[in-house]
C-alpha cells in the first residue's frame, strides 16, 4: 500500500513505549487508538488484535464510525500514532484530496485538530453517506444526506453481468464456494486485453483510456481488501495476497466486476469535474460492455467447493 510508508515511529504516541521497538516487540498495542492509511488518506482507527507473522506485525484495526466489514489486517507501514502532529497530517492529506470533510458535514472547525467527538461525528456522517451502500448495492445512491445524488455516477451494469453478480454472491455467501486463486485471466490481462481492443477499434492507442484502466487497477487493488470481499473470502486474500503482490495479478473477473457495484460510492469523493464525470461514465460503460462480451471466457461458471467448507465437491475451474 505504497502511500503509507511515513516513520511511524517518529511521533511517539500518547499510548505505548515511545522509542521505536525491536522487531519482537508490537509498535502498537490492542485496543490503541491510531491513524491509519486506507488509499491516499488517513483515518481514525483502533487495533483490535496484533499478531506476529513471518517476522512483522500486523493489525487487525477498525475504522472508528464506520462499519465493520471495512475491518482490515494492515502492516505497521498503514499506521501512525495518534498525535496531535498526525492529526493535522491527516487533515492536510484531506485538503490534498480536494475533500474538505468539514465543508461537506456543515463543519467550520478546520485549523484545529478535531476532538475525538468531533471525528466520531464525522466519520459517523461519512458512514451514512458511503457505508450505508455497502449492505444494499450500488443503487443506494438514493442515499441523500451530503454526498448529494448528482455527484453519484449512474453505472448501469448490463443484464448478463448483474446476473454473474448474484450468481456470484450466491456462490460464496449461499454455497461456501471461493473463486480458485490465482485467476486466468488475471484483472490485469483483462485491461490489458481492453486497452489492445480499444487500440485495434479506435486504429490508435489513446492516452485517455490507458489512464483510466490504470485508475481501474489502482481502484481495484485499494478496494479489494475493504470493501470488494465477502467475509468468507479473507482468509483466502491474506494466503494469496503476501509480499506486496498487487491483487490486480491474483483475482480475475469476478471481483473485478464487484468493483462496478462501489465505483459510484468511491468516485462521489473525488474532485472531478461534470464533463470529465460524463465522459469516465461512458468509458466504464464501454469497458462493462467489452466484460459481457467476453463473459464466457473471463468468469467462472463454477467456484472452488473445497477452500471454505471441507466440502468434497469441487467447483470445475473453467
Amino acid at each position: 500500500m505504497g502511500n503509507s510508508s511515513k516513520d511511524d515511529s517518529a511521533s511517539d504516541g500518547d499510548t505505548s513505549s515511545g522509542d521505536t521497538p525491536p522487531s519482537k516487540s508490537s509498535l502498537y498495542s490492542e485496543g490503541e487508538k491510531v491513524l491509519a492509511y486506507h488509499g491516499p488518506r488517513l483515518y481514525e482507527a483502533k487495533v483490535q488484535k496484533a499478531e506476529l507473522r513471518k517476522k512483522e506485525w500486523r493489525y487487525f484495526v477498525h475504522y472508528l464510525g464506520w462499519n465493520k466489514n471495512w475491518d482490515e489486517w494492515v502492516g505497521v507501514d498503514r499506521l501512525m500514532k495518534h498525535t496531535e502532529e498526525n492529526v493535522l497530517k491527516q487533515q492536510a492529506l484531506d485538503k490534498k484530496q480536494g475533500v474538505d470533510k468539514n465543508v461537506k458535514s456543515g463543519r467550520s472547525a478546520q485549523t484545529k485538530p478535531k476532538s475525538s467527538t468531533d471525528a466520531k461525528v464525522e466519520k459517523e456522517d461519512l458512514k451514512n453517506n458511503v457505508s450505508k451502500g455497502k449492505k444494499r448495492k450500488s443503487e443506494s445512491g438514493v442515499e441523500k444526506d451530503n454526498v448529494s445524488l448528482e455527484k453519484l455516477v449512474k453505472i448501469q451494469i448490463p443484464s448478463t453481468l448483474r446476473k454473474q453478480l448474484v450468481d456470484d454472491w450466491e456462490f460464496v455467501t449461499q454455497q461456501d464456494k471461493l473463486v480458485k486463486l490465482p485467476r486466468s485471466p488475471t484483472v490485469d490481462d483483462i485491461l490489458t486485453k481492453y486497452l489492445e481492443y480499444r487500440a485495434k477499434k479506435d486504429g490508435m492507442m489513446t492516452d485517455s483510456i490507458g489512464e483510466i484502466l490504470k485508475g481501474i487497477r489502482c481502484y481495484f487493488d485499494k478496494a479489494l481488501p475493504v470493501m470488494l470481499l465477502y467475509k468468507k473470502e479473507r482468509k483466502q486474500y491474506h494466503d494469496a495476497v503476501v509480499d506486496n503482490v498487487s491483487p490486480s495479478t491474483v483475482y480475475g473477473a469476478e471481483h473485478l466486476l464487484r468493483l462496478f457495484v462501489k465505483l459510484p460510492e468511491l468516485l462521489a469523493f473525488v474532485n472531478i469535474e461534470e464533463e470529465t464525470l460524463t465522459r469516465l461514465q461512458q468509458k466504464v460503460l464501454d469497458f462493462l460492455k467489452f466484460l459481457q462480451k467476453n463473459q464466457s471466457t473471463f468468469f467462472l461458471s463454477a467456484y472452488d467447493g473445497s477452500k471454505v467448507s471441507e466440502g468434497k465437491g469441487k467447483g470445475k475451474d473453467d
